[in-house]
């Protein structure tokens, strides 16, 4: 079997569609539909043998006539034609699946040939059939067979004795095909045999352009996907976080996704050009580098979101999930239709990663840019919340100047989409570190966990939540399952030894800090809580050490710094620790210091008066650190002092 050669100037056409089989298009109501070569060529095999069941076997020959591939890949195929031609499960308005046979095209055809205006036509089904077959209810492998058989209507008309006899071997293929479906089902498909896919990577795509303007395209191709496949309970997909550094073109995908500790990933490479962009994706099984899916996309830029449409889609059909209508309608959500905003947000998301002071500014232009060209981007909100919380987090921004508007992006993407796990999670810590409101914080962790289980962010967030109530045994669980899901992410490897010093754990904070600073030796996150766990086990001269590099990492960063004045204090050295509140209060002049770091080092030199203004500024400043007062052994010497304990009643934490 083969595609019908056609004329220059040849066309089906069937209810508002028409196929210019010279051009290779498809249309719809004159607009062009987007489908890949493949596609395409499976719509022209079905029209042009409309009216018979063609074999899965024959349609993969002819479709895949130099490849050997799966059934499932046929499958992918049939599923992005169905959603091409709008067609809903179960309507059968074109194609019929006929279970354990194959696949029939259906719909009345009008084929046109050349300049003429002669259409042959095939007209609609049989009537008598369709008499027959529509008293029977509740099983849709039988309306599947009407369909079907709809094609009879093609035969010359046949005598009243003729009918019968076609009725009754008709009625009879039917039940056959039932039985033998009945059957089949209840059987292990090979598919079924092979080790399931349970975690997917999706790599930064492969930048062929060579223009750097272009590189954001890479990452964030890969992250929108990452955020459609994310909302899959089936499959966990790593985050963005966690394949940041494979963006580089020499990265051996298979070494990747054995690093990544995956079941399958997703490796792309990808090209634009002028108006035009071109993407190679395939879907590799890791253990054996066998591709379980692959195609090539030709498109104008603007119609980028149906081709992350048909990624997404035909990978989970390659990975043969079963979605419910919430996971299916997430798969392929489309949160704009405006491509400048898209890539506004793409740039937000590739200087978010960067996470640096520099890179955290630029995504927040980015991603209000965004917002202007499309006021109703609900991740672009939750994208400039993101950064509002964390410019506060590393001191770039006061919390009166950075949470608040943190809150009202978050806010706002949930006004316009209530299912935002990222939303709910960056209300949630507003709420948390700023509010002091600790029951919606809460409230917020458990919804996003509820909308994606699967959300490491939301897991790490709310371990940090649980260890300021106390409640260690609940964080410690949060940041192992965020570790489960991202088991790379160097800040939920941190976060864990930082889980530990707030349960009095220190040794566990010394052996997990230790243990992120092997995959990097540099991240400064690990260096600060590791240098916690050596000052509560009395290690001075590690602790010096581990904040005097932290400080030298960060170009002097303000809470580096109070940490190495704290330590020096508290281990006699007291002229370099009064040294370090004076570079304090001269950098708090040119930019924002918190008063917590200042009334940490007074701690250390236990001047207990001075750290309990310092720590009430803090609290008027709203300072995110307060979030801790209740379990932060620094603090532990003030405990005694009624002051502290009114400061802890403000902050709600009272016990």
């Amino acid at each position: 079997m083969e595609i019908v050669s056609s004329p220059a100037k040849h066309f089906y056409e069937f209810e508002d569609f028409r196929v210019d089989v010279g051009r290779r298009l498809l249309l719809h109501a004159g607009d062009v539909v987007t489908l890949t070569p493949r596609t395409l060529n499976m719509l022209l095999v079905l029209i042009q043998h409309r009216g018979t069941v063609l074999s899965k076997d024959e349609l993969m020959k002819d479709l895949w006539s130099d490849t050997v591939v799966e059934e499932n890949n046929l499958t992918v195929i049939i599923s992005a034609l169905r959603k091409a031609l709008h067609e809903k499960p179960q309507e059968h308005r074109y194609i019929v699946t006929i279970p354990g046979r194959g696949y029939s095209f259906v719909a009345e055809v009008r084929e046109i040939l050349g300049d003429s205006n002669d259409q042959v036509a095939v007209p609609p089904g049989n009537p008598v059939i369709k008499r027959v077959l529509e008293p029977v209810n509740g099983s849709d492998v039988l309306r599947s067979e009407e369909s079907q058989f709809h094609r009879s209507a093609v035969l010359p008309p046949l005598q009243t004795s003729g009918r019968k006899v076609i009725l009754v071997s008709l009625l009879l293929l039917i039940l056959i095909s039932a039985l033998t479906y009945l059957f089949l089902s209840n059987r292990s498909t090979p598919a079924e045999t092979e080790t399931p896919v349970r975690t997917i990577a999706v790599l930064p795509f492969r930048n062929l352009g060579g223009e750097s303007s272009d590189e954001y395209l890479s990452l964030g191709m890969a992250d929108a996907l990452i955020t459609r496949l994310g909302n899959l309970r089936q499959v966990i997909t790593r985050p963005t976080s966690s394949v940041l550094k494979y963006s580089r073109s020499s990265t051996d995908p298979l070494a990747a996704g054995r690093e990544l500790a995956v079941d399958a990933l997703i490796d792309g490479r990808i090209q634009k050009l002028d108006d035009r962009i071109r993407v190679t994706v395939q879907l590799i099984r890791v253990s054996d580098g066998k591709p379980l899916w692959s195609e090539k996309f030709d498109e104008q830029f603007t119609n980028i979101f149906a081709v992350q449409d048909s990624i997404s889609e035909q990978v989970a059909l390659a990975l043969a999930l079963k979605l419910s209508s919430e996971e299916r309608e997430q798969l392929t959500k489309r949160y704009t239709e405006n491509t400048e905003a898209f890539q506004l947000y793409l740039k937000g998301r590739y200087f978010w990663n960067k996470r640096s002071a520099e890179g955290l500014q630029k995504a927040s232009q980015y991603f209000q840019r965004a917002i202007e060209r499309d006021p109703g981007y609900a991740l672009a909100y939750a994208g400039l919340a993101d950064c509002y919380n964390l410019l506060s987090y590393y001191s770039i921004l006061s919390p009166k100047d950075s949470f608040p508007k943190a809150k009202a992006a978050a806010t706002r993407a949930l006004e316009i989409d209530e299912s935002l796990a990222e939303a709910h999670t960056s209300l949630a810590l507003a709420s948390m570190a700023f509010d002091w409101d600790w029951a919606s914080a809460e409230r917020e962790y458990k919804r996003a966990l509820e909308l994606n289980p699967n959300y490491a962010t939301a897991h790490q967030w709310y371990a940090e939540y649980l260890a300021a109530m106390g409640r260690q045994p609940e964080a410690m669980a949060e940041i192992r399952r965020a570790g489960e899901i991202d088991p790379l992410s160097l800040i939920v490897s941190a976060a864990e030894g930082y889980i530990g010093y707030f349960g009095h754990d220190f040794d566990e904070t010394i052996r997990q800090c230790e243990k992120t600073l092997e995959m990097d030796p540099n991240f400064v996150p690990a260096h600060w809580f590791l240098g916690w766990g050596y000052v509560q086990k009395g290690m001075f001269a590690q602790a010096v050490a581990t904040f005097q590099k932290a400080v030298s990492l960060t170009d002097g960063d303000s809470r580096m710094l109070a940490e190495l004045g704290h330590v020096y204090a508290i281990s006699g050295q007291k002229a370099k620790a009064r040294e370090i509140v004076h570079q304090l209060e001269v950098k708090s002049q040119r930019q924002y210091v918190s008063p917590y770091e200042t009334a940490l080092v007074y701690v250390g030199l236990d001047e207990r008066e001075r750290a309990l203004v310092w720590l009430r500024k803090a609290f008027e400043d709203r300072a995110w650190q307060l979030m801790y007062l209740r379990v932060e052994p620094k603090l532990d010497r003030l405990r005694a002092d009624p002051r502290f304990t009114t400061l802890l009643r403000d902050i709600g934490l009272a016990a």
